[in-house]
Formats: structure tokens, sequence, C-alpha cells
């Protein structure tokens, strides 16, 4: 499956959610830290869910850029 990851800059480091997965969360000190990290999170979340019994979310979030002209 192909979960959208969104991946922000803070104060401190990165971080990142899964739209699809509420609580899917990773924090990291680089993108790629925190890109690294949040498959480990959506694979261990979605073992959880099937270990539990929990039907998996299919993927239905989209990323998409929208461009906007920039102020003079």
């Amino acid at each position: 499956m192909r979960y959208a990851v969104v991946i922000e800059k803070g104060p401190h480091g990165y971080g990142a959610y899964v739209p699809d997965l509420p609580g899917c969360v990773a924090a990291g000190d680089t993108p790629e830290e925190v890109e690294r990290l949040i498959r480990e999170a959506i694979t261990f979340h979605v073992e959880g869910l099937r270990e539990g019994g929990f039907p998996v979310p299919h993927p239905t979030a989209a990323c998409q850029y929208v461009e906007i002209p920039a102020r003079p």
C-alpha cells in the first residue's frame, strides 16, 4: 500500500504524520531520518491493527502542491 505522508519542519527538527492512519507519527532531526522513522511507524501501526483484528484503512489521502503568485 502507498500512504501519503506529511513532513513538516519544526523549531527543533522534523515531524511526519499519515493522514489515513490517525496516531501514526514520527519525529527526527533530518528529513531523511523522519522519513525512515515514519516508514517504520507505518509498518508497526498496520501490523498492530491486523494483530488486533481491526481493519487497515485503505489509502485515500492525496498530496498536491498549489502554486500562487509571489508578492512583488
